[in-house]
């Protein structure tokens, strides 16, 4: 016992209260709590990240999205009430989390040494994490790979399945790319873990503030507005619009003070389009004919709910911005890995094969670590399992404000380094 509780308690004493162990156990368990609780508060901070200053928000400032201290959707869209979300959620629903594991993918560096025949290859890692091989690069998109899409080890979401690949197996990297700054896009975990391994982050406005915070040096991080482009040897990295939001407060401060955008990734023989996280809007069509043709696209196709239509594009609305977007092989991502929204955990995938068989559109649905060629899909395979799930009739997901919009044509603004 330290000489500040034997102090502590003497003091006790003498106010007739009596200085038993047990008491010098609570004063001790206390403190315990005290300095716990504390150490969760600083990684909680951490997790948090930074808000830009100086230079980086002198640059944001003069993006068209910025308005009135944040940025902002082109398009007004809902967001849902705390207290609404809150009630849905605690209601909650069947089927969120499979009831037992899956087939996954096991994957090792080793398995990437010989580039793929065809150029492109797509290996899903689960929720939105993917490794992208294209014209002789390796890409990695919106890693995640900690147990949990949360500021804390303790608390959040759990993965349904184990990780395909971990950090110490990923092939050499050539870039880092970022959609947003979600805890479930951007993990301070995994870019602390992958230090010096990645020699470029390419990110929206703003998101650079939070990676400096984590020790990412300014000269290995290039932001952009959309539509700025990046240029990698000979690969080029487009931001395109989206639909969302940002944010890592714990309180819900700071909404929307970092950029989100999706990515075209193109090479001197393919294309490709991540989504990122969006509602439907009318980019679609201005993104196929600047940057388009494409071989593949990867469009987020769960975590939706009838609160929220604006902010998660819902299956049904993802395959029809495939079909504006003109080509490639559909790739559904943003679900199968984290509980997230109250919808059965396969239905996003179930409601996305509906839809694409109607619209006409080629899909693949890899298991978590499975690799694809687009020019060589493999048969779409169910290889989840058979649970209930609401139809896009029992529970529609449909975005407002698309029918008084005009397309977007929005100019270059490109942003800054």
């Amino acid at each position: 016992m330290s000489p500040f509780f034997d102090q502590m308690i003497r003091r006790f004493s003498k106010l007739r209260i009596i200085a038993s162990t047990k008491m010098k156990f609570a004063l001790v368990a206390m403190v315990a709590l005290a300095v716990a609780g504390g150490a969760v508060t600083m990684t909680a901070c951490i997790a948090t990240g930074r808000s830009a200053s100086g230079a980086r928000l002198e640059a944001m400032k003069v993006s068209p999205n910025w308005r009135d201290g944040k940025f902002a959707n082109p398009l007004p869209s809902e967001y849902p009430s705390f207290s609404r979300a809150l009630g849905k959620w605690l209601r909650g629903t069947d089927n969120t989390v499979p009831e037992s594991p899956f087939p996954i993918v096991k994957r090792a560096a080793s398995d990437f040494d010989v580039a793929p025949a065809s150029g492109l290859r797509v290996t899903w890692l689960g929720h939105s994490t993917f490794l992208i091989e294209i014209d002789g690069k390796r890409v990695l998109v919106d890693p995640v790979l900690s147990e949990r899409p949360s500021p804390f080890t303790w608390a959040g979401p759990t993965r349904f399945h184990e990780i395909p690949l971990s950090i110490d197996e990923l092939p050499e990297i050539d870039v880092v790319v970022i959609s947003h700054d979600h805890y479930d896009h951007l993990d301070h975990r995994t870019v602390q873990a992958l230090g010096e391994r990645v020699p470029l982050y390419i990110v929206p406005l703003g998101v650079g503030a939070h990676l400096e915070y984590w020790g990412v040096q300014a000269e290995r991080i290039v932001e952009r507005d959309w539509w700025g482009e990046v240029k990698l040897g000979d690969l080029t990295f487009t931001a395109t619009p989206a639909r969302h939001f940002s944010g890592r407060s714990l309180v819900m401060a700071g909404q929307s003070e970092t950029l989100w955008s999706g990515w075209v990734i193109a090479g001197r023989e393919h294309r490709i389009y991540y989504s990122g996280d969006t509602g439907m809007l009318p980019a679609f069509t201005a993104i196929a004919e600047r940057l388009g043709p494409f071989d593949a696209v990867l469009i987020e196709t769960g975590a939706y709910d009838q609160l929220w239509p604006d902010l998660h594009i819902g299956p049904e609305q993802a395959i029809e911005a495939r079909v504006e977007l003109g080509s490639g092989l559909f790739i559904p991502v943003h679900w199968g890995t984290f509980n997230l929204a109250n919808h059965a955990w396969t239905e996003p995938v179930e409601r996305a094969i509906v839809a694409a068989e109607k619209a006409g559109v080629p899909i693949a649905v890899p298991r978590p670590g499975e690799s694809i060629e687009p020019a060589s899909p493999p048969k779409l395979t169910r290889w989840w399992p058979s649970v209930p799930w609401k139809t896009a009739e029992q529970e529609p997901i449909v975005s407002g404000g698309i029918e008084q919009s005009q397309p977007m044509d929005l100019e270059p603004n490109g942003g800054a380094r």
